[in-house]
C-alpha cells in the first residue's frame, strides 16, 4: 500500500498531501491517535495526537506514550487528506515540562471568530494540566496561553458549544469524568466541577465526547469495563446531566490495542465516528493510527455499534491505486494480509491471493462515466488475477497474467466498463500464490 505525499506551499507553510484513499487508517505516513473530527468552512478537520518513538536522550517512563506534539489534518471528501503539519509542541507552551511527552488527546472549537484549542500537558511541577491555544484559521497558527486553565486538573478534553452559544467542557481527572461550564472567554471555568460519578463503573473512564442530536445530549467516552477500553454513550436531556448509561458504541478492539479515544461528526448526512487502533504498530499498543467508519442511529435515538471496517469511508476513484489490502469481505484464510516491508510499516501492505478462486472485495469504487480502458496491478508470484465488477460471480470484465518474483506492474484490456460507483473483485484463478499491492484502471 503505497501512498503518495506531495508537497504544496500554503499559509506560508510547508504541507504534506497524504493521499490516504478512504480506507484505514487514513493516515499511514506517521502514528497518529486521538482524534477529534469537526467541521470548519465546509471541512472537515481532525486534530490528532501523535505518538513517536522513544527520542535519543529520554528519561521518561519506558514502553510507554511518547507524544510531544499535534498535528492536524483536513478533507473535504474523506478521501484525500492534507498533513498540515504540527500546530503546537510541548516546547511552545511556557507553563509545560519540555521533556514530559504528554500531550494527550486535544480538541479544537470555533467561537466568535476564533479558533481554540484545548490540550493536556504536564506543568512544570509535575501535575496534569489542560492548556489553550487560540488561533484565527482552523490549521493556526495557535499561540498558547501563558498559563494553563485554572482550577483544572486532568486530561483529554471535549469542548461543547449548545444552541445557545453557551459552552461545556468535559475532560477525564482521576481516572473519571467531569464537567464544567466555561466562562464567555471560553479560558475559564465558570461555577463549580461537576463530577459524573453515577455513571456504571469498574475501570478507567477517559477521552470523553459530548454532541447534541434532536434534543439529546450524547455523552460518548472509553471504559475499561473489562480488560482493555471499549466505548460507551450516556444521554440527557441537559448538557450537564444527569446522564442515563445508554449502551456500548465500539466494542473492544480485537487487535486488543488498549485505548480507544474517539468523537462522532455528521457530514454532508453521515454520521461518523472517527477513532484509533494499532494498525501499523501491531506489537505495540502504544503507537497507534487513526480511523473513521459509518455510524448510525436507529429510530429511538439509540447509536448502533459499530462495526470496524479496513475499507473506512469516502469513495476511491478507479484510476487511484486501490488498496486492496483494506478489504470489505475475503474468501476466507485464502486470503491474507501481511506489511510490504516488515521493516518499515509506512510503507503499507500487500494482499496474498493462496489458492484458486480465492477473492477480495473492495466496496465503493467511483468509475465516474465508465469506459475504462485497462486495469494495471502492481503484483508478484505466478498466476491469473480475474477482475470483476458488482458481484463474486459478475462477468469477468478483464484477466491480468502474473509472472514474476519481484514486484511489477501487470496490465490488460477491460471491457464493457459501467459509468457509476461499484464494488470491485479481485480473484485468483488459479492454485498458485499472487500478492498484489494495488489495482488500478485506465
Amino acid at each position: 500500500m503505497k501512498h503518495t505525499v506531495r508537497l504544496a506551499i500554503g499559509l506560508a507553510a510547508l504541507l504534506h498531501v497524504s493521499v490516504a484513499l478512504a480506507t484505514n487508517p487514513f493516515i499511514t505516513d506517521q502514528f497518529t491517535a486521538d482524534p477529534t473530527a469537526r467541521v470548519f468552512e465546509g471541512k472537515v478537520y481532525v486534530y490528532a495526537s501523535h505518538d513517536i518513538h522513544e527520542p535519543p536522550g529520554y528519561t521518561g517512563r519506558k514502553n510507554w506514550f511518547v507524544m510531544e506534539d499535534y498535528h492536524v489534518f483536513s478533507s473535504e471528501n474523506l478521501n484525500d487528506w492534507t498533513d498540515h503539519g504540527v500546530i503546537l509542541t510541548q516546547k511552545d507552551v511556557p507553563w509545560a515540562d519540555g521533556n514530559a511527552y504528554a500531550m494527550w488527546a486535544p480538541d479544537c472549537v470555533y467561537k466568535d471568530g476564533k479558533y481554540y484549542f484545548y490540550f493536556p500537558a504536564k506543568d512544570k511541577n509535575g501535575g496534569r494540566r489542560i492548556g489553550v491555544a487560540i488561533g484565527d484559521t482552523p490549521i493556526g497558527p495557535f499561540k498558547p496561553q501563558p498559563d494553563y486553565m485554572q482550577g483544572v486538573t486532568g486530561i483529554d478534553p471535549d469542548v461543547f458549544i449548545d444552541k445557545d452559544g453557551s459552552a461545556y467542557m468535559s475532560w477525564s481527572r482521576n481516572d473519571a469524568l467531569v464537567m464544567a461550564k466555561l466562562k464567555p472567554d471560553m479560558l475559564e471555568i465558570d461555577g463549580d466541577i461537576i463530577a459524573l460519578d453515577y455513571l456504571p463503573k469498574k475501570g478507567l473512564q477517559e477521552g470523553p465526547f459530548m454532541l447534541e442530536r434532536k434534543g439529546v445530549y450524547y455523552l460518548t467516552y472509553p471504559h475499561v469495563a473489562n480488560k482493555i477500553e471499549r466505548l460507551e454513550y450516556a444521554t440527557s436531556d441537559s448538557p450537564t446531566g444527569p446522564f442515563k448509561w445508554a449502551g456500548v458504541l465500539l466494542d473492544e478492539s480485537e487487535t486488543g490495542c488498549w485505548t480507544s479515544h474517539h468523537s462522532l461528526l455528521e457530514y454532508q448526512g453521515q454520521w461518523y465516528l472517527f477513532y484509533h487502533d494499532r494498525d501499523l504498530s501491531p506489537g505495540f499498543d502504544k503507537r497507534r493510527s487513526i480511523r473513521a467508519d459509518k455510524l448510525y442511529f436507529n429510530d429511538d435515538g439509540s447509536i448502533r455499534k459499530v462495526t470496524p471496517t479496513l475499507r473506512g469511508v469516502g469513495l476511491v476513484k478507479a484510476t487511484s491505486e486501490i488498496q486492496i489490502d483494506r478489504y470489505s469481505a475475503r474468501s476466507g484464510d485464502a486470503v491474507t494480509v501481511s506489511f510490504l516491508d516488515d521493516a518499515n510499516p509506512h510503507a503499507g501492505w500487500k494482499t496474498a491471493f493462496n489458492g484458486a478462486q480465492s477473492w477480495a472485495r473492495f466496496d465503493e469504487v467511483d468509475f465516474a462515466r465508465g469506459k475504462q480502458k485497462s486495469v494495471e496491478v502492481r503484483a508478484r508470484g505466478k498466476g491469473e488475477l480475474q477482475i470483476r465488477l458488482g458481484r463474486a460471480d459478475g462477468p469477468v470484465i478483464g484477466t491480468v497474467k502474473v509472472a514474476g518474483a519481484d514486484w511489477g506492474n501487470a496490465s490488460s484490456r477491460v471491457k464493457r466498463v459501467p459509468a457509476g460507483v461499484h464494488d470491485l473483485f479481485v480473484t485468483q484463478s488459479g492454485a498458485e500464490t499472487v500478492e498484489v499491492d494495488w489495482v488500478s484502471f485506465r
